[in-house]
Order: structure tokens, then sequence, then C-alpha cells
């Protein structure tokens, strides 16, 4: 049998993380000049695609160890 609290405990930290993230990408798009996701997708800007994703995995790092502990 699989204990139902850790698997609940897992489950909203995860949400806790996945909110936290989109928060913080939103900020991010907020704070910049132009519009990554535009730049990304209508102008092919590949080094900004690779910024954002390492921004990206950097604030899921920092909030992923926050949440841990």
């Amino acid at each position: 049998m699989i204990p139902i609290i850790p698997m609940l405990n897992a489950l909203c930290f995860a949400l806790v993380g996945i909110v936290v993230l989109l928060i913080s990408y939103w900020l991010m798009e907020k704070l910049t000049p132009e519009k990554t996701w535009h730049e990304i997708v209508h102008n092919q800007n590949v080094a900004l695609a690779i910024v954002m994703a390492s921004l990206i995995l950097a604030m899921g790092m920092i909030i992923s160890a926050a949440v841990h502990g």
C-alpha cells in the first residue's frame, strides 16, 4: 500500500514549484524590454532561446532547492 500523505506532500510541493516558476517567467517577461516569446518564435532568435532556457533552468534549480530545504 502506498502512503497517501507523502504523495500529497510531493504533489503540493510540485505544484507550488511550478506556480513559482511560472510567476518568475512572467516577471522576466515583464522586466525585459522586448517580448521574448515573440522574438523566439517569430524571429527565431536562437541565442535568446538559449538564454531564456538557461534562466528557466537556473530558476527551477533555485526553486527546487528552496522547496526541498
